[in-house]
């Protein structure tokens, strides 16, 4: 696996790949690496020829009371087992290669940005929405595989791609668990361990609520009652619980297509996210 800093670097290996006729996937990660993110090297490189893999923090999506600095960063580790993974490439730049002294561009997608997690935190998605698109023009991959724990980014990132018109096929991989269904994420690191246990009952509620929901029963008690039994069970705060309209995030209509439940909560000092399909 060779490792890149620069945009122009990045740009001749996959030249290089094109000349050889072969097809590009991308797989942008903030780093702290855990098995959710090796499955999507392993998705991309069941769909093209030669994978990008990128390790960059991003700090346009922190906000000023998010600690960018504590971020969990071994890029040691990371280059390991990305190559290990699969990858055959490492996009890892400095923070001034993505955004030189005069950058002022951001991509904002209006609607899906404003929603669950976009009214907690307000400058996410945009953060998101800009490096991401910079990172799909830098590389023109054929494909790009995000993974669906974080589901409403994922919708973001299509809409985003779709809006204007970068030809790259985005891709959903499935949610990688715990044996006891806690979503792997790299911020589970913050859960003591007293709360480790309690942390598996957030998708035990979401999936709860997306079978009764699925079997026609009205999703807004089964939330309410959601949110209550996991401040019950030692969550310091619930942030949501909802089912939404699995494209547009819009509320639930039994009637009009596929719904996703989502949720956020605080445990601790991890603020845990999750979604199960309806």
């Amino acid at each position: 696996m060779k490792i890149v800093r620069s945009i122009a670097e990045m740009r001749d290996m996959v030249a290089d790949w094109r000349r050889m006729d072969a097809t590009v996937g991308l797989v942008p990660t903030m780093g702290g690496l855990h098995a959710g993110h090796l499955s999507l090297v392993h998705m991309a490189g069941e769909r093209s020829d030669k994978v990008i893999a990128t390790l960059f923090v991003n700090p346009a999506q922190f906000s000023a009371d998010e600690d960018f600095d504590a971020y969990p960063r071994n890029e040691d580790d990371d280059c390991r087992m990305f190559e290990e993974a699969g990858a055959s490439l490492l996009f890892a730049p400095p923070i001034e290669e993505v955004y030189p002294a005069d950058h002022v561009t951001k991509v904002h997608v209006g609607g899906l940005s404003s929603l669950l997690e976009g009214e907690f935190r307000p400058q996410f998605f945009t953060g998101v929405a800009t490096v991401v698109s910079k990172l799909l023009i830098q590389a023109m991959a054929d494909v790009a595989v995000f993974g669906e724990k974080d589901y409403q980014q994922l919708q973001v990132i299509r809409r985003m791609a779709r809006d204007l018109d970068i030809p790259t096929e985005i891709i959903g991989a499935p949610t990688v668990r715990e044996h006891d269904g806690l979503a792997m994420s790299s911020r589970n690191r913050y859960l003591s361990e007293d709360e480790r246990p309690r942390a598996a009952k957030l998708f035990s509620a979401i999936s709860d609520i997306a079978r009764a929901t699925a079997e026609g029963a009205d999703p807004a008690p089964l939330c309410d009652a959601a949110a209550r039994q996991l401040t019950e069970a030692g969550f310091r705060e619930v942030d949501y619980v909802t089912v939404r309209d699995a494209k547009t995030l819009e509320h639930y209509r039994c009637s009009e297509g596929p719904g996703r439940v989502l949720a956020a909560a605080w445990l601790g000092k991890a603020r845990l996210i999750d979604n199960v399909a309806v």
